[in-house]
């Protein structure tokens, strides 16, 4: 990854461990070429940017699409433990992190490479038509949300294309169960994806089975 662009990830909020971006970067070189990249949830733009740097090197056809409602996930809210203040519009009272995710695509000059959808994950992921290359799940984690990230997006990834999920926990004691029960399992136990990659909490599946846009089974 460009060192340039290395620094921007690293000096971006988030909540991504570099070891795992760059699994994310290199995943992205592979996978582009074969069309498309989504990530759901983009907070400030990290994820981003190791995504976006993948689109740059891979060619002027490359694009990642990123789909957040940019007013935070239920764990980014006042009271919360990933509650940051910096990040409230002042005149609303809401988060709102479109402007630094906005200004961290600009100053990465990725604004050719990323493509940011405005809207709930349930309301964009209602009206997609695309077969994606490439999927990153890190939307919110609460089990609603987890499961309409589920139910809204890994069947629209193509044959032999990957299923990135950050946050998966096997053991309690590490994190959060959401991604990992709501997500994690039930796209293994449909039969369409398996394993092919583990770094730190990020999973990778590959889509052996089906079609994009076929519904997985319940």
């Amino acid at each position: 990854m460009d060192a340039d662009l290395l620094q921007i990830a690293r000096s971006t909020k988030g909540f991504m461990p570099e070891d795992e971006g760059l699994a994310l970067h290199r995943l992205a070189c592979q996978q582009l070429p074969h069309g498309p990249a989504l990530e759901v949830g983009s907070y400030c733009g990290k994820s981003a940017v190791y995504l976006g740097a993948a689109a740059r090197r891979t060619g002027p056809e490359c694009v990642v699409f990123t789909v957040d409602h940019h007013r935070g996930s239920e764990e980014n809210q006042a009271g919360w433990e990933h509650h940051d203040p910096e990040v409230v519009d002042p005149e609303t009272g809401l988060m709102d992190t479109l402007p630094t995710f906005r200004r961290t695509i600009a100053s990465a000059g990725l604004e050719a490479q990323v493509v940011a959808v405005l809207g709930t994950s349930v309301t964009v992921s209602r009206h997609w038509r695309i077969p994606l290359a490439l999927l990153f799940i890190d939307g919110g984690h609460g089990v609603q949300p987890a499961r309409d990230d589920f139910a809204g997006w890994p069947h629209w990834v193509q044959p032999g294309g990957l299923l990135a999920i950050h946050d998966v926990f096997p053991d309690p004691a590490e994190g959060g169960r959401p991604p990992y029960e709501q997500i994690y399992l039930p796209a293994l136990a449909s039969g369409h994806f398996e394993e092919v990659e583990a770094v730190g909490s990020l999973r990778v599946l590959r889509r052996v089975a089906g079609q994009a846009g076929e519904r997985l089974p319940a």
